[in-house]
């Protein structure tokens, strides 16, 4: 499929949510700024065209020109491995920015493809630049968010290295509930807006394995699964699991 037209941002008299009015707001760049700061950081943004699944928002090796925050959807980031296979290193839901780790390279390292049909606010980065210039509150935002990501990065690395196949599993769901707690949704009810394949993908774990890790954790009363929703119906025991204060689930000879 091919990639959404980053040349046509939506008309402002098409769109209805803007960033001092945006549901996210508690969630994105704005964070913070006094109102007259965000209608300047609101003069910049763009709102793209609506991303379809399957399309990119940027691919490696592309120049960097902008920054970008979820307003709808999910996405996922990914980078080719040496044998040329896809590597997925994130997911990014509603409220959440990317491209950021391009800002030191000045081309994308990775690849942000929409995962279902998803809407996009494009900050270009050179504007942003300007107007945290003259914006101090801007500058601080910038600098939190920037940090945050990175550290969100690493936490989910050394939460998912060394650990179990069910632990993996357990981890990467909490983390899902969590955030889509902070978007206002449930924490403990949710759609998977990535399919089983990338899950295992982005835990390093063959498929076969995942379906019987779901199967598992439904047998152990710990989720219940229909189709794409996920139920998280003991916490407690999925967090004892990522904490290794239980035994991991029994494995297949």
């Amino acid at each position: 499929m091919a990639d959404a037209d980053s040349s046509q941002p939506l008309r402002l008299q098409e769109i209805k949510a803007v960033c001092k009015t945006c549901s996210l707001i508690e969630l994105c760049l704005p964070v913070g700024l006094d109102r007259e700061d965000v209608d300047a950081l609101d003069g910049i943004v763009q709102r793209r065209r609506p991303l379809e699944k399957g399309s990119a928002l940027y691919r490696a090796g592309t120049r960097f020109a902008a920054v970008y925050a979820v307003r709808t959807g999910a996405l996922k980031s990914s980078v080719l491995s040496e044998d040329g296979e896809e590597q997925i290193t994130a997911f990014h839901l509603p409220g959440e920015m990317l491209g950021l780790d391009a800002i030191s390279f000045g081309t994308h390292p990775s690849t942000a493809m929409a995962l279902e049909t998803s809407s996009i606010c494009e900050i270009p980065f050179a504007e942003l630049e300007g107007l945290a210039e003259q914006v101090p509150g801007l500058q601080r935002q910038l600098l939190r968010v920037m940090s945050k990501e990175i550290f969100h990065e690493q936490e989910m690395l050394q939460a998912l290295a060394r650990r179990t196949a069910e632990q993996r599993l357990a981890i990467l769901l909490l983390s899902l509930g969590d955030r889509f707690g902070r978007r206002g949704m449930s924490p403990t009810r949710f759609l998977l807006p990535m399919s089983r394949q990338d899950v295992s993908n982005y835990l390093g774990l063959a498929p076969e394995t995942m379906s019987r890790l779901f199967k598992r954790f439904q047998d152990g009363g710990w989720i219940t699964v229909n189709r794409r929703e996920v139920r998280l119906e003991d916490v407690a025991a999925l967090k004892a699991l990522t904490n290794n204060r239980e035994m991991p689930l029994r494995r297949d000879p």
